[in-house]
């Protein structure tokens, strides 16, 4: 399989107004059953008053978290309010994507390795401006991502070195609904970090030899799966990014390659937000991104 490298680091120091850690902002969390007027809902300010209840780790218990997908453009669909609202709190937050995203885009012209560059760029000026200036490119093929051994190491070796007490991923399960949220990488993905968190990372006896036996195990103390199929409603966890929502717009924007329509994709995108927000009980103009949390502890 052809490699652009492992664990590479793609780093932008630049860190745009608006962003990083100290800005202002609101973000709620709205558990299944709350919401206006209910109990259980828990609201925040700048992070370190944050108290919550129910399943998901509040942000003053957050130092790091470890965000992993398949393509450039993953996180900024399903969970870049989110991770300004982690950043916005001092969170230090982390991108690994499996893939460069070279088989991306609509234009014939361009060269699929001038496309991986291009889509690495998109990237890291998307990330920050949710806040985040730490990007790993793995650097498998797009389109042929599986559940491997190797895959699983290469995880399992970032999560090791940055040692996060969250992990977001993508759904390792199939959803017959939604054909572009079952795109065969994403489902490899989540399933192979999956893995990596449990039991891979974790285990000290774990890849002998390798690269990643040569940093000291790390156990994560939970993982958000950005929307997709979610079992139970008690494991679901509706984070309000009222507050984010233009710099999350603002990032995927940035995947100019990616569409042909911008502003549709950004209406759609924009009415599917404030759809999960009023089906969670946020008041009318609110969005809001969707999880499942899982306690790996």
């Amino acid at each position: 399989m052809a490699r652009t490298g492992v664990g590479v680091r793609w780093s932008s120091r630049t860190v745009l107004p608006g962003t990083g850690p100290g800005r202002t902002g609101i973000a709620s969390w709205v558990l299944p059953g709350t919401g206006p007027g209910r109990t259980g809902r828990a609201r925040v300010e700048n992070g370190p008053d944050l108290a919550l209840t129910g399943r998901m780790l509040p942000f003053s218990e957050i130092e790091r978290v470890l965000v992993v997908t398949a393509h450039p453009d993953d996180v900024d669909f399903g969970a870049a309010g989110t991770v300004a609202a982690l950043t916005d709190a001092g969170v230090e937050v982390t991108y690994c994507l499996v893939t460069d995203g070279q088989a991306g885009g609509f234009d014939h012209s361009i060269p699929r390795k001038e496309m991986a560059a291009i889509r690495r760029e998109e990237q890291t000026k998307a990330a920050a401006e949710v806040g985040v200036t730490d990007l790993r490119f793995l650097g498998f093929m797009d389109g042929t991502v599986e559940v491997t051994m190797e895959l699983r190491h290469d995880i399992s070796l970032i999560i090791r070195q940055v040692r996060p007490q969250v992990v977001i991923t993508q759904s390792p399960l199939r959803n017959l609904a939604s054909t572009y949220g079952s795109h065969p990488d994403h489902t490899a993905t989540g399933e192979a970090t999956m893995c990596a968190v449990y039991p891979d990372a974790r285990n000290p006896f774990a890849f002998i030899g390798m690269p990643c036996a040569d940093v000291e195990d790390w156990k994560v103390q939970e993982v958000w799966i950005q929307a997709g199929p979610m079992g139970g409603d008690q494991d679901l966890a509706v984070v309000d990014i009222t507050a984010q929502v233009e710099r999350k717009f603002r990032a995927l924007r940035c995947h100019v390659s990616q569409h042909v329509d911008p502003d549709a994709m950004m209406e759609r995108v924009g009415a599917r937000f404030q759809q999960l927000a009023t089906e969670h009980g946020l008041p009318e103009g609110s969005s809001a991104e969707l999880f499942r949390v899982c306690d790996t502890r």
